[in-house]
């Protein structure tokens, strides 16, 4: 069996379009159709609806995906295998929250295209739900999770460091010139810019605001650090973020850090599918990643993640720290 038709159907099988997986295979709309039709003559099975709204897979159709996956799993497997101790060369796509992109990847990035200049990383700025539905479509082939702990039947994860916090607000603002630590009743009456749904530290504290009796704190959500940070800038309330997405604008003056109350570090976890197997490529990603991460649990020669096959061995010990 020609491996490109699994190739085209796990694909279309994720993008639920056979325009959307056209460009993404780079093929033309046309082809797909006959890699589709091919394999569905060479299975003798339909494996996908065609509505209005896209394509959408038969009953047979997702039975059949998880083993297409295995094999095409396999065969970067042998690929691999078949390079020999030749220079480690691949795509790795990675799923990170944008604190993350903006700060501490660029650096991982820039060192792979010194030491392994054939690794070609590619980012993608996204939330927990968004990483791990990116790591279970196929499209992520590593993701970086700011979370305490992550349980997903399909998705393991291990924390490999831990990033601090800040309370933050402008210079002018009242709070900043208080000689104590706010209580929690004092932010609960400010207006708190908090970053998207989903985001851990920022659903956290929205919860202990809301828990303040008699509270109604005024709560904006953002897509991004950038917004929610040049509003507290502006003078307009508080924001907890990440600390190395506000420390230049700490070290100018632009902010200050409010000492309390006192938030943990959030984990940074590193997650991947339970069941797909870890290319050299990423293998070495992880590796630098795990190098340059302030905190790190892991030496730069240890893998934080352990093979596919230990990981099903023992998956609840891989789904929590």
């Amino acid at each position: 069996m020609d491996t490109r038709l699994l190739h085209t159907f796990t694909t279309l099988a994720r993008t639920g379009s056979f325009t959307a997986a056209a460009a993404e295979l780079h093929l033309a709309q046309s082809t797909v159709t006959v890699h589709i039709r091919t394999l569905e003559r060479e299975l003798d099975a339909r494996l996908f609806d065609r509505l209005p709204t896209g394509a959408l897979l038969t009953d047979t159709g997702r039975r059949l995906l998880e083993r297409a996956e295995d094999v095409l799993d396999a065969v970067a497997r042998l690929r691999a295998d078949g390079a020999g101790t030749g220079a480690v060369g691949g795509r790795v796509v990675v799923g990170t929250p944008e604190s993350l992109c903006t700060t501490r990847l660029p650096g991982v990035v820039a060192a792979l295209r010194t030491s392994h200049p054939e690794v070609d990383v590619q980012l993608y700025a996204g939330g927990t739900a968004q990483c791990v539905e990116g790591l279970r479509s196929g499209r992520l082939d590593v993701a970086l999770l700011l979370e305490e702990e992550t349980d997903f039947p399909d998705v393991t994860s291990e924390a490999v460091a831990r990033e601090p916090l800040a309370l933050v607000c402008s210079p002018g603002h009242p709070l900043a010139a208080r000689a104590d630590a706010p209580a929690w009743a004092e932010l609960a009456a400010e207006s708190v810019f908090l970053l998207e749904q989903g985001c851990s530290y920022s659903d956290a504290l929205e919860r202990r605001l809301l828990a303040v009796p008699g509270a109604r704190p005024r709560l904006t959500r953002f897509g991004s650090v950038d917004a929610a940070r040049s509003c507290v800038t502006a003078g307009l309330g508080v924001t907890l973020l990440p600390l190395t997405t506000v420390r230049e604008h700490l070290g100018d003056g632009r902010l200050v850090r409010l000492g309390g109350p006192p938030f943990a570090d959030v984990p940074v976890r590193l997650a991947r599918h339970r069941r797909r197997w870890t290319s050299p490529a990423t293998q070495t990603f992880v590796r630098e990643l795990v190098r340059q991460l302030p905190g790190s649990p892991a030496t730069p020669d240890d893998h934080p993640l352990a093979p596919p096959d230990a990981s099903q061995a023992s998956p609840s010990a891989s789904a929590k720290s």
